[in-house]
């Protein structure tokens, strides 16, 4: 089936910022879209989101050039594509950028592009996304790793770890993950608002934190999973994103909060010391993104008994990927589709990871869409784990919500894992 047309807007972010969505549109008159999420906390190896810069348009941040990149080059170079080619027409788009970093024609461009594709293929085949991008061998549904207390550039900095998550170890279906969030999730307001602390939702939808020191966040974390009837550690486990590479400042990690400073030993021996004395079952970029020392001084030591979860550190970048498995500088992989800007890579990031005996992450990002894709990306690929942010706002909600819809299709051909997933394959 071939592409007949490709058209782009502006659309908005969850954030209330500009991004992409490109709609391609077949012969036969089925048609796909993608809409292109942003992130705040980036590492420097991601794909380039290309954005206008102009101050007078959406405070520099409008991506009308990416747009009318789409509009043109893009939609002429795959006019008559055959849309089932997405390895084709994703090279197509890279070969058609020309940069390292897609950042001519602008990775979210190339994205929306390479997403909207994939939508397209699906509405010509009459099946679901997950079915069509796995072949139909997408069948496990995947662990939630869902944030209770926002931090870091998610929350202007007021704790510096950006992410207090919790995964629910103990829950035997999809579902029951679900319930045990929404019981934990609101028992930590229950909690704050006892403490006077309860201030609003930071930009993933968990709780805004008014803390002191960031090991308060622990305290009360702890004290909301109990509230809410489970013991922490044997039902409720804790997953942390500490994104180190935004602490890491001419060669030192600092704790603004607290106004401690680091080097790399002393950091690593931090997150050593956290995973020993709290029930964290995940920690991801514990340290910079460039800090490989320090990356493989955390894996040495904890890297038998947590997910150790490279973000930054990879970008979803396959040769980094590669540099990080021969180097054993982590056990798992957050996989990002604006990272690296084509489904194809995404995908291949994916299958190398799985084949290295690592564990792949599907995670959204802070600035979203109403978009589901990510949902159908982890079944298609049997990812095993999401991470779209908290339990509230409707662009983290659509995604929880497409993986009980696509529960629901597969009927009892579903899988689930559970905490085994978190266990080395």
């Amino acid at each position: 089936m071939k592409i007949a047309s490709l058209d782009a807007l502006q659309i908005f972010d969850s954030r209330g910022n500009p991004t992409v969505e490109v709609l391609v549109t077949l012969e036969d008159g089925s048609a796909g879209r993608g809409l292109v999420p942003s992130g705040a906390s980036t590492g420097r190896h991601e794909a380039l989101e290309l954005r206008d810069g102009d101050p007078e348009r959406f405070r520099g941040k409008s991506v009308l050039r990416a747009v009318a990149h789409a509009r043109g080059e893009i939609a002429d170079a795959l006019a008559g594509w055959d849309v089932f080619d997405q390895a084709g027409i994703d090279a197509r788009l890279i070969e058609l950028d020309g940069t390292p970093d897609k950042s001519r024609l602008g990775a979210n461009a190339i994205l929306g592009s390479s997403m909207a594709v994939a939508n397209a293929a699906a509405a010509a085949r009459g099946v679901p996304l997950f079915e069509s991008l796995g072949g139909g061998e997408g069948t496990l549904l995947p662990l939630p790793e869902i944030q209770i207390f926002g931090g870091g550039k998610h929350a202007q900095g007021r704790i510096d770890i950006q992410d207090f998550m919790i995964v629910a170890l103990a829950a035997q279906s999809y579902e029951e993950t679900l319930e045990v969030t929404h019981n934990v999730f609101h028992a930590a307001a229950e909690v704050m608002r006892g403490r006077g602390k309860l201030a609003g939702v930071a930009d993933e939808g968990g709780y805004w934190p008014l803390f002191d020191r960031n090991e308060e966040v622990f305290d009360a974390l702890l004290a909301a999973i109990e509230h809410a009837g489970y013991t922490p550690g044997r039902e409720v486990g804790l997953s942390l994103d500490i994104a180190a590479t935004d602490l890491f400042r001419d060669g030192l990690y600092t704790l603004g909060l607290e106004k401690r400073r680091f080097d790399s030993g002393e950091f690593a021996a931090l997150m050593i010391d956290w995973v020993g004395r709290y029930p964290i079952v995940s920690i991801e970029d514990p340290m910079a993104e460039d800090d490989w020392d320090g990356w493989k001084a955390v894996g040495a030591a904890i890297g038998d008994r947590c997910q150790l979860v490279g973000d930054d550190l990879f970008t979803t970048n396959l040769a980094r990927i590669e540099r990080g498995i021969a180097e054993e500088a982590a056990n798992a992989v957050l996989i990002k589709l604006n990272q690296i800007g084509t489904v194809t890579e995404t995908l291949a990031a994916i299958h190398r990871t799985q084949a290295a005996g690592w564990r792949p992450v599907v995670s959204a990002r802070s600035g979203e869409t109403e978009d589901a894709f990510i949902a159908h990306l982890a079944v298609a690929t049997n990812a095993g784990q999401l991470k779209v942010g908290s339990f509230s706002r409707g662009e983290r909600m659509a995604k929880w919500n497409e993986v009980l819809r696509i529960r629901r299709r597969l009927g009892d051909r579903a899988r689930f894992a559970g905490a085994e997933i978190l266990r080395p394959l």
